[in-house]
C-alpha cells in the first residue's frame, strides 16, 4: 500500500499534518494552524482552484495539491509565520532565482502568508539515487541558483552564521543537552569562523536548504523547492550537502564529501566542512525539538564523532 508522501499527496479531505502543528505550537503560532481552513476555503474562491490533496511530510508549511481552472495541477503552500522566514521572503528568493533551478512562483498573498507554485515531480529522495549521484545532482542544481542579489534585504551569512550559533547553545539547554558539550563547542567555533569570514563581495543568492526532499523532478532534471534564501557565500549551501547521511559520513571519511564538493564547485573545503559542523548540530536539535526521531538524534551522533576527530 502506498503511504502518502511529499511524492504522493493523500486525498483531499485534508488536515495539517501533525508535525506542522508541533511546530506552530513551540513558535507560538497556534491560532495560524487553527485559522488555516477559512483560509483555504477563501483562497479556493479567489484563485479559482480545488483542493486534490495534502502533502503530509512537510514542517514549515501546509502544502496542498490543488487544480487550478482549465484543469493546471499547483501547489499552495501556506507558510508557518516566523521572525526569520515569510511567503514573502519566499517569494522575493524564488523571484530572484527565476530561471535558476528553483519553482516557479505563480502567484503569491502576502497579507496571508500563502504562495501558488508550479506543480513538480517526485522529490530526489523517492528515486533511491546512490549517494555519490544524488550529491552531484544537488551540487549541480544549487549551483544554478548563485547568483548576485545585493540590496534586496537577504539575511546574510555573518548573520545566518550568529543566529546558528545562538540557537545551538538555546536549543542545547532546552533539549537538556543531548548531546555533548565538546559537541556544541566545536559547533560555536565553526560558526564564529563563518560569521567573520562573510565577504559581500563573495556573497550570492544562496537557497539555504538544499537536500533530497527539497530537490523534485522537472522536465529538464530536478527544481529546488523551500528556500530559506540568504545572502552568503556559496560554501554554505555545500555545507547544507555535508550535514546529510549522517550513517553514511561515520562509515567513511568525513571530509570526503567536502573535498568533493569543493573541487566539483571551485570552493573552499574549511568553509564548506565548518558550515556543515554547525548545520549538522542545528538541524539535529531542530527535529529533535519537533518530534522528527530517529534522524534528529542521528545526527547529533555523526555530530559527537565529527566534534571528536576535529
Amino acid at each position: 500500500m502506498s503511504t502518502p508522501g511529499p511524492d504522493r499527496p493523500a486525498p483531499a479531505g485534508w488536515s495539517l499534518p501533525e508535525v506542522v502543528r508541533r511546530k506552530a505550537d513551540l513558535l507560538g503560532a497556534s491560532s495560524w494552524a487553527e485559522d488555516l481552513p477559512d483560509l483555504v476555503d477563501h483562497l479556493a474562491s479567489a484563485w479559482s482552484f480545488t483542493v486534490t490533496g495534502v502533502y503530509d511530510e512537510g514542517t514549515e508549511a501546509l502544502v496542498l495539491a490543488v487544480e487550478l481552472q482549465g484543469g493546471t495541477p499547483a501547489v499552495l503552500k501556506a507558510v508557518l509565520p516566523r521572525d526569520d522566514l515569510s511567503a514573502d521572503h519566499e517569494a522575493l528568493v524564488l523571484r530572484l532565482a527565476a530561471g535558476g533551478s528553483c519553482a516557479e512562483l505563480l502567484r503569491w498573498d502576502a497579507d496571508h502568508g500563502v504562495l501558488l507554485l508550479e506543480r513538480l515531480g517526485p522529490s530526489m529522495a523517492s528515486l533511491g539515487l546512490p549517494p555519490h549521484e544524488r550529491l552531484r545532482l544537488l551540487a549541480d542544481t544549487v549551483s544554478q541558483v548563485w547568483r548576485p542579489a545585493a540590496g534586496h534585504g537577504l539575511v546574510t551569512g555573518a548573520e545566518k552564521a550568529r543566529w546558528l550559533h545562538e540557537a545551538v547553545a538555546t536549543r542545547w539547554d532546552e533539549l537538556d543537552r543531548p548531546c555533548r558539550e565538546r559537541t556544541i563547542d566545536h559547533a560555536v567555533r565553526c560558526a564564529e569562523r563563518r560569521a567573520a569570514a562573510h565577504d559581500d563581495e563573495r556573497a550570492v543568492l544562496c537557497h539555504g536548504d538544499v537536500h533530497q526532499w527539497n530537490a523534485l523532478q522537472a522536465d529538464d532534471g530536478f527544481k529546488l523547492v523551500d528556500p530559506d534564501g540568504l545572502l552568503a557565500e556559496r560554501e554554505y549551501d555545500l555545507g547544507v550537502l555535508v550535514r546529510e547521511d549522517p550513517e553514511e559520513i561515520r562509515r567513511d571519511d568525513p571530509h570526503r564529501r567536502s573535498r568533493w564538493l569543493a573541487a566539483r564547485c571551485d570552493a573552499d573545503e574549511a568553509a564548506i566542512w565548518e558550515w556543515g559542523a554547525v548545520e549538522r548540530v542545528s538541524t539535529g536539535l531542530l527535529l529533535m525539538a519537533i518530534g522528527l526521531e530517529p534522524v534528529g538524534r542521528e545526527l547529533l551522533a555523526a555530530a559527537d564523532w565529527i566534534a571528536e576527530l576535529d
